[in-house]
């Protein structure tokens, strides 16, 4: 095989992974809208988990930041850095946390709030396949401060709108 073959073997492997991951994407059910708004928790010092200053700021920059979202419910793993980065937002809205494991997060965020807004704050490690999952193509909102709001249709791609939280 020649490599122009070589080359058309690969582009036919990731046409397919595409095309795959399309099929799989979690959609909201029928007739129904879901807006799933992902981040990042707020910035904190390497192998601590409270947040930094920087952090705290952003933490309490985030209210204001989704201020004209509602929101119905915030998802979080149990790790402290994500609690306190969506506890200003709680405590001023009096919004419910549900604190989950990191299994299967997309279809979940998804199926059991059908036509709802919920939140997802996650970790880098995990936003990725959570991003990915939910259709989404391009970088996932993965560095601190960066929001993802992403509206997930029946069918088709997710309409995606980025926004910006706290201290550049």
């Amino acid at each position: 095989m020649d490599w122009r073959g070589k080359i058309r073997g690969v582009i036919a492997a990731f046409t397919g992974i595409f095309l795959l991951a399309a099929c799989t994407a979690v959609h909201s059910p029928p007739g129904t809208t879901t807006t799933v708004i992902l981040l990042r928790h707020a910035d904190r010092t390497l192998l601590q988990s409270d947040l930094n200053e920087k952090g705290v700021a952003r933490a309490k920059a985030l209210p204001a930041a989704v201020a004209d979202l509602d929101i119905d419910v915030i998802y979080s793993p149990d790790r402290k850095r994500n609690l306190d980065t969506v506890a200003p937002l709680i405590e001023e809205r009096g919004i419910e946390l549900r604190v989950i494991d990191v299994n299967n997060v997309a279809e979940r965020l998804v199926t059991e709030n059908p036509g709802r807004t919920v939140m997802w704050v996650g970790n880098s490690g995990n936003l990725h396949s959570i991003y990915g999952q939910l259709g989404g193509r391009d970088r996932q909102p993965d560095e601190y401060g960066e929001i993802a709001i992403m509206q997930i249709f029946e069918d088709g791609p997710p309409k995606i709108e980025r926004r910006h939280y706290g201290p550049k």
